[in-house]
């Protein structure tokens, strides 16, 4: 299938499921994307304090110890 083709049917296929999302209101409105990056950074400040607890502990990626 020629690429142009298969992209054109990408985003036709994409229309019909944000429809059909927001048919069935599955569509993410602005107050839940919110909540999930202020969630996300709460994640991530707390990792950043665990992390600062221990100095002299450094990180190992999995596979290499």
């Amino acid at each position: 299938m020629h690429p142009d083709t298969h992209l054109l049917m990408h985003h036709q296929r994409a229309a019909e499921l944000r429809q059909r999302a927001a048919e069935l209101h599955l569509a993410p409105t602005a107050s839940r994307t919110g909540l999930r990056t202020r969630l996300g950074w709460v994640l991530v400040e707390l990792g950043l304090r665990v992390l600062s607890r221990h100095p002299g502990r450094t990180s190992v990626a999995p596979g290499t110890a």
